[in-house]
């Protein structure tokens, strides 16, 4: 991704993170920081700022150099340039390796078994996701306007929308040990809500495919939003589900 996409990145993303650490943290019945977490996909490393409340050390890996640059600097986290199916780390290096609104992306296969081949005999992968409903507690009428008109506008790019099934896990290694779906609620301004919404893919495949640009949207987004907002600020309702998986004998066949 461009410098401009990683700054709107860092600004605008939701750090949600520390609410599903914190369930981590339950579902793994951990009673301390694990030695080495691996968070793939990281972005601009808010999930990576996260993931240091239960590990010592955390090394944050992503394909962008531009993400990466706007990562905050913390001595026990390390960036590397990397993608999800191809990680330049020794066999069962991690304890934990954790994917934040990323799965959707990758070669399941292969990161799949990048994930098995990096964790030791006792690790666990989580994936986890946080995305917008598109609902405003306070105005109903603004889930039409983004059914209706935002959608229909900036469609989603395609990705992988196939469930992920215990025995897809089991043939990779792995076994499910805790889903959970959770919901979360964001407070915006209408100028916050339209600077979050610019940092979706919808929004960045259509500015990056020449169809508008950032200036545009955000006129576009700032005088559709405006109308539906009582008050200074509304709830919009967000949520997502939590994978955890542990480590499971490999087959003959699969080592």
């Amino acid at each position: 991704m461009g410098q401009d996409v990683a700054e709107r990145y860092a600004r605008s993303r939701l750090y949600f993170h520390p609410l599903v650490v914190r369930k981590i943290a339950r579902f793994l019945h951990l009673d301390g920081p694990v030695h080495m977490a691996l968070d793939v996909a990281c972005g601009t490393g808010l999930s990576c700022a996260a993931l240091t409340e239960i590990a010592s050390r955390v090394i944050g890996a992503d394909p962008s150099a531009e993400m990466l640059n706007q990562a905050p600097r913390n001595g026990r986290i390390e960036y590397v340039e990397a993608s999800a199916e191809d990680l330049p780390f020794d066999a069962g290096a991690f304890d934990l390796v954790t994917v934040a609104s990323a799965f959707h992306w990758f070669d399941r296969a292969r990161f799949l078994s990048e994930a098995r081949r990096m964790l030791h005999a006792a690790g666990w992968l989580v994936i986890y996701d946080n995305f917008f409903f598109g609902r405003m507690k306070e105005n109903v009428e603004f889930e039409y306007w983004y059914r209706d008109h935002y959608l229909i506008r900036y469609p989603s790019p395609p990705r992988n929308r196939h469930p992920f099934t215990d025995e897809e896990a089991e043939n990779h290694g792995f076994r499910f040990v805790e889903r959970e779906e959770y919901a979360n609620d964001i407070l915006f301004s209408v100028e916050e809500l339209a600077c979050y919404l610019e940092t979706q893919s919808n929004v960045i495949a259509a500015m990056e495919g020449g169809k508008d640009s950032l200036e545009e949207v955000h006129e576009r987004l700032v005088g559709s939003l405006t109308g539906f907002f009582r008050d200074s600020r509304a709830t919009f309702g967000f949520g997502g589900h939590i994978w955890c998986l542990e480590t499971a004998p490999l087959e003959v066949d699969q080592v």
